[in-house]
């Protein structure tokens, strides 16, 4: 239900507005005068303000700019409409315009549709709010100088003029290490704040919809195209296009994603001609693209497109003393979270955070403090509270110059199978969790890939 203003002098047309709009369960109020009016736009501040453009103490227009400092969806009635009013009306900040006689119907539809409109912009306001204090510059904690040369980099890009054709950027680093992060930062701190910020896990979507999602289709492009579709690209347009795991798209979608950067325009499926985007591009991977460039996995075309300025974001392992302050910040924000006491790190603890290989990376520790937080007992986290596994002794495996594999097996030897298993499950975290993309890695059929994805009960998000 939404409170609605109407101020309108005809006490016949009042009282069939305020009927028609009670009966969908709306509040309605009615002032008969531009002075009463505002009087009651202030005490009530409607959800939407119906006015007429000529009343007994002044005119519609002149009221209107008062009015929307109040309340933002004005509509405004007239008989005597002109689109010189219209237009001007408009540009002063009114959201529809309704000419007399009114259509009771028209009324309902277009108080409807104001109403829904605002409701997109608060949810998008509040979204962006969230959002765009979490993802600053400042966000990327650390003193390590792989983070700091990062940092630098960011202020640099986020630093272009608005204006500018950003370049395409592409963030490395292992699962967990805060590429998404990164991305959000890039749009968040930059000229297009304001605009769209589109993430698509490109590991996620089913091979035959990629080029559907990415660029859009039109009606009867295909069998299940009831309808036309806007694509990622266009959605995003003036904004951000975040591709995550972009190392999993196919080699086809590979040529349309080199040619949309490129020409910056793209082609829905189905359509028959270009349509012009302005996107800023920016990709991520945990793969090794350079390795599958070489193997033919990934176009060597589109690499070097995509790597025109790269970011590479350090796995936690290697920033030292950074795990101390992660660890710190993320106590204090999960103290909030769950309203509990702060907590501190005991020094076994802390020795244990730098001990640990990390290979969740930023993602596992805080996972790991969470859970430490749940279920801990007093203010103290120990380095049993951590519940850290014990890694072992790893396999080593190399690949010689001439491409031989040579192994370095451990003096208690090794089951083979679960050699084989492990080459799954690393094959599967580097491709982002696609079977395709690691089958790929490992030189198999996906069919295989899946076979022993079951064979061994590896569970995949994919």
């Amino acid at each position: 239900m939404a409170t609605i203003l109407v101020i309108e002098d005809e006490a016949v047309l009042a009282e069939g507005i305020k009927r028609t709009l009670e009966k969908v369960g709306h509040a309605i109020t009615v002032a008969p005068t531009a002075r009463d009016g505002l009087q009651r736009c202030q005490d009530l501040r409607p959800d939407v303000t119906l006015l007429d453009l000529h009343l007994p103490d002044g005119r519609g227009l002149d009221l209107l700019p008062q009015l929307v400092t109040v309340c933002p969806n004005v509509v405004i009635m007239t008989a005597y409409a002109t689109v010189e009013d219209a237009v001007r009306a408009i540009k002063i900040g009114a959201r529809d315009y309704l000419q007399k006689p009114l259509n009771m119907d028209d009324l309902r539809l277009t108080v409807g549709r104001v109403l829904e409109d605002s409701q997109l912009r608060t949810v998008l306001s509040y979204y962006r709010e969230r959002e765009t204090p979490a993802a600053g510059i400042e966000s990327i904690l650390g003193g390590c100088p792989q983070i700091q040369e990062l940092r630098e980099r960011l202020h640099r890009l986020c630093g272009l003029p608005e204006g500018t054709t950003p370049p395409t950027v592409l963030v490395t680093g292992e699962t967990g290490t805060g590429k998404g992060l990164v991305a959000r930062t890039l749009h968040y701190a930059g000229a297009r704040a304001e605009r769209p910020f589109i993430e698509v896990n490109c590991a996620a979507i089913p091979e035959a919809l990629v080029e559907s999602e990415l660029f859009g289709h039109e009606r009867g492009a295909f069998t299940d195209a009831k309808t036309a579709r806007t694509g990622l690209f266009q959605a995003a347009d003036r904004g951000t296009l975040f591709l995550d795991e972009v190392g999993c798209l196919p080699v086809a979608i590979q040529v349309k994603l080199l040619k949309a950067i490129e020409e910056k325009t793209v082609r829905p499926v189905g359509g028959r001609s270009e349509r012009p985007i302005d996107v800023q591009i920016v990709a991520a991977t945990n793969s090794d693209l350079e390795a599958m460039t070489r193997a033919g996995t990934f176009r060597e075309d589109l690499f070097y497109r995509l790597r025109v300025a790269p970011l590479d974001v350090p796995p936690l392992r290697e920033r030292g003393d950074d795990v101390d302050l992660l660890a710190d910040t993320m106590l204090a924000e999960l103290a909030v979270r769950y309203r509990t006491p702060a907590r501190e790190l005991t020094d076994d603890a802390r020795a244990r955070l730098h001990a640990y290989a990390w290979p969740g990376n930023v993602r596992e520790l805080r996972n790991t403090l969470d859970r430490a937080v749940l279920f801990g007992k007093g203010t103290a986290i120990d380095a049993v509270a951590l519940a850290l596994p014990v890694a072992p002794t790893p396999t080593k495996v190399y690949v010689a110059p001439d491409a031989r594999f040579e192994f370095e097996i451990p003096d208690g030897g090794l089951v083979f199978e679960d050699l084989e298993r492990a080459f799954i499950v690393q094959a599967l975290r580097k491709a982002g969790g696609s079977p395709a993309g690691a089958a790929r890695l490992l030189g198999m059929t996906r069919d295989t890939m899946r076979y022993r994805i079951e064979k061994f009960g590896i569970e995949n998000d994919s």
